[in-house]
């Protein structure tokens, strides 16, 4: 392992995951929460360093919004000035395209943030002399950083930090952890427990208690049910899902409808729609007030999900939902020519192997949304390749102070 050396670095550029650069003969050193024109005193092991001291701090320094800024991992970019925060996200997606080779305008990063994050994972673990520690992960560590509050979550879950250690406690959260995940729905916080060894009649019976009267909408344990008030729901355009255990969700309602827009608009005039890698119907149900849509995810509960939103809504047009992986099985190409217009938004990875059947397909329009500019462009690549050109990528900021961000691209034969 490398020595920790202490010097003085000018910091560069800012790397894509929202870490100074500073470039040196051997190559780029990271520091974390250091900015672009920066003088800073760190501690450097290998490529990575960590601030001592910001020795010439930059004019586009700013104070961040959180005491545990700088503690906590979960945001990257609090203290840079809002609007070179902004530039920086777009341009992050201009050079993971060019990167890869792909020509396309970017529009202007959209503000997804709205109210906050409807969804939150903490984390809670017993350390020495068997303190509690309630928060999130530590910048790139596995160590729960204990926090009491977060900036960046819708005011619904503004009590999910007592929630977590009244669950913990119930459950003797050990020095393994916990997580807990809360969902803000429209009957209240949906929360899944997950890392505890199966509870007895004393334990299910606590937290039947803590639900109650916390009013949570559900407690489930790994998906396993422990209480419920009342069904947790959220309206998809005009249909009312109910939501299986730690179902997945648009980190936040804004960033929800943003994306959906502009789906919508990309397939206006559709004729019969595939919506790939569907979930709980956040594309499929809105898509299907217009067109007849074909759905296909794998997570059995999501379709089961969407399938049951679908028969209880009315004004829809039909929709046809089939359990499929799409990472084993992607659709072939004789699947895919029927449909006019493709809608997908598979998770971070891509999904480089459905990319190489779409690339060869008839259809006209391909609809992409994704979480990562760099499979987003490793895949818009191959359908470039198959003839398909990328028209304008809109960036949409959902996750504010942190690297990631959403895309919408759409793409025409």
């Amino acid at each position: 392992m490398a020595e920790a050396v202490k010097e003085t670095l000018t910091i560069a550029r800012m790397g894509h995951r929202g870490d100074g650069i500073a470039d040196m003969p051997e190559g780029p050193v990271y520091v974390p929460y250091a900015l672009p024109g920066e003088t800073v005193r760190v501690e450097r092991t290998g490529e990575r360093a960590r601030v001592l001291k910001v020795l010439a701090p930059g004019a586009e320094r700013i104070d961040p919004i959180c005491l545990h800024f700088g503690v906590c991992g979960g945001c990257a970019v609090q203290h840079w000035e809002f609007a070179r925060y902004r530039e920086w996200k777009r341009q992050t997606v201009e050079q993971a395209l060019a990167h890869a080779g792909v020509q396309a305008t970017v529009a202007d990063l959209v503000d997804a943030h709205g109210a906050g994050r409807r969804r939150a994972t903490l984390h809670a673990r017993r350390g020495g002399r068997k303190t509690l520690s309630i928060g999130f992960a530590g910048r790139r560590s596995q160590a729960v950083v204990p926090i009491d509050r977060c900036p960046v979550l819708d005011p619904a879950l503004e009590r999910v930090f007592v929630i977590a250690a009244r669950l913990a406690d119930a459950l003797e959260a050990s020095s393994k952890p916990l997580d807990v995940q809360f969902t803000k729905t429209l009957s209240g916080l949906d929360v899944d427990v997950r890392g505890s060894g199966p509870p007895d009649a004393a334990t299910i019976a606590r937290l039947g208690q803590i639900a109650a009267e916390e009013k949570l909408a559900r407690l489930t344990r790994h998906g396993e049910l422990m209480a419920q008030l009342a069904e947790p729901a959220i309206m998809i355009g005009r249909a009312r899902v109910a939501l299986p255990p730690g179902a997945f969700l648009q980190a936040t309602e804004a960033g929800e409808l943003a994306l959906a827009e502009r789906v919508l608009a990309a397939a206006e005039g559709a004729k019969r729609i595939a919506d790939l890698f569907s979930g709980v119907g956040t594309f499929a149900l809105r898509l299907a007030e217009s067109a007849p849509v074909t759905a296909f995810d794998a997570d059995e509960p999501a379709v089961a999900a969407l399938a049951r939103a679908a028969a209880l809504t009315q004004g829809l047009k039909k929709i046809d939902i089939q359990a499929r992986d799409l990472f084993r099985r992607p659709l072939l190409t004789f699947e895919l020519d029927p449909f006019d217009v493709i809608v997908l938004d598979p998770p971070r990875q891509g999904a480089e192997a459905q990319m190489r059947t779409l690339s060869s397909s008839k259809v006209r329009r391909i609809i992409y949304v994704s979480c990562d500019a760099a499979t987003f462009a490793r895949d818009a690549k191959l359908l470039a390749a198959g003839g398909y050109k990328l028209g304008e990528v809109v960036p949409v900021d959902q996750f504010r102070y942190s690297p990631h961000v959403e895309l919408v691209g759409a793409f025409a034969r």
